[in-house]
């Protein structure tokens, strides 16, 4: 465990990212999910808020979301 003030508060900062980081992946695969169940336009919709909003903080790669976003498309399209 941390001893330093700052490290504590260092600690404390990092724990509380990480939880809204998987709060944020959790919902991008519960929508991917949903989605490769059944494809629809609004789950489209969604689901790409949800990548652009993922990549915008951070959580994951502007590359990935993209990737993802044209592939989920291309299943649309199907």
């Amino acid at each position: 465990m941390p001893i330093l003030k700052s490290a504590i508060k260092k600690l404390k900062q990092s724990e509380k990212r990480r939880e809204q980081n998987r709060q944020i992946k959790g919902g991008v695969k519960r929508l991917l999910d949903a989605y490769k169940k059944k494809p629809t336009p609004t789950a489209l919709v969604k689901l790409t808020s949800a990548l652009d909003k993922a990549a915008k903080t951070n959580v994951i790669h502007k590359n990935k979301a993209s990737r993802l976003k044209s592939r989920l498309s291309k299943l649309l399209k199907k």
